[in-house]
């Protein structure tokens, strides 16, 4: 067969011919549209955030602290799209760079509750015994206290501001993870091919990264997933109670806490606007969950 061998040649010898990577990736972004229509939804609704917050100094139209005298809570007209705040900013702008204090604390403190979910869950789920037993009595006191006092808590203790948001979000969120990657790692530790790969001299650390997390990571990726929103809101209740990240930054929670209850009944837009936004990113987080979900767990592709 030489070099000038066409597609029709191909199609001739009853050969197909297999579609690129961009033509397999949009294929398969289709079926997963067709078949998860919620999913795919949320999937955007993420994307576009993350472009918001990524763009957010190119899209904003004012700055998120230019103060505008002649502009105290007003509602949208003369380039303020959705009213300005009692200091006269502009609330689309604050909605705007409030996405990237979403964006950062979420896949951040998600980021670390990850690493620690699987340092004390896939670990002592491995190797059992004595570290196990040690690991959930300290997982089980975590989950012991109610989640919203644990957080109020701690930011007490340490104070508010990004960095201890971050830390103790990531923190307190890895015990919920670690019982799931737990309980995926008991699923798999006993079959056989485990045994084979320790039998032909394979390390633990080996078999670890090599067998075990590989095959935990769908039930990984939904545990992140799922988290990202839990997360967001976790952050926006605290900026709503003044424990989050500390004004004049840009956060929904601080502005459905300060203007959002304040001119709640005469400046409606001022709890409305960032009470959507927030609704909208957990909303997406948790129907890409439950997609993801359906589509990586095999016992559930069997039910559908």
């Amino acid at each position: 067969m030489t070099q000038a061998t066409t597609a029709a040649d191909f199609d001739q010898l009853g050969i197909a011919q297999r579609p690129g990577g961009w033509v397999r990736a949009w294929q398969r972004t289709g079926k997963f549209a067709r078949r998860q229509p919620l999913g795919f939804a949320g999937a955007v609704i993420i994307v576009l955030l993350m472009l918001t917050a990524l763009l957010a100094p190119m899209l904003a139209p004012f700055h998120p602290n230019e103060i505008s005298a002649d502009r105290i809570v007003a509602p949208g007209e003369r380039g303020h799209l959705l009213g300005t705040d009692s200091f006269g900013r502009d609330v689309l702008s604050r909605i705007m760079y409030g996405a990237r204090v979403s964006i950062t604390v979420g896949f951040l403190a998600v980021g670390l509750s990850t690493v620690l979910a699987v340092f004390i869950g896939v670990l002592p789920g491995y190797f059992g015994g004595w570290l196990d037993s040690i690991v959930q009595r300290f997982v089980d006191a975590l989950m012991a206290f109610p989640g919203l006092v644990l957080l109020v808590a701690l930011v007490a203790v340490f104070g508010p501001g990004m960095t201890q948001l971050i830390l103790i979000l990531g923190v307190v969120g890895s015990a919920g993870g670690a019982r799931v990657f737990r309980s995926a790692v008991l699923g798999i530790r006993s079959n056989a091919y485990l045994e084979a790969v320790v039998a032909l001299g394979a390390s633990h650390s080996r078999v670890i990264l090599s067998h075990v997390l590989p095959n935990i990571f769908a039930p990984m990726m939904i545990s992140v997933t799922v988290s990202l929103g839990g997360i967001i809101l976790a952050e926006a209740g605290l900026s709503f109670l003044g424990l989050g990240v500390p004004p004049p930054a840009s956060s929904w929670g601080n502005m459905l806490s300060v203007d959002g209850r304040r001119f709640m009944l005469t400046a409606p837009w001022l709890a409305i606007v960032p009470g959507i936004a927030i609704t909208l990113v957990v909303f997406a987080f948790n129907m890409l969950g439950d997609s993801l979900r359906d589509v990586l767990d095999p016992r559930m592709r069997g039910r559908r």
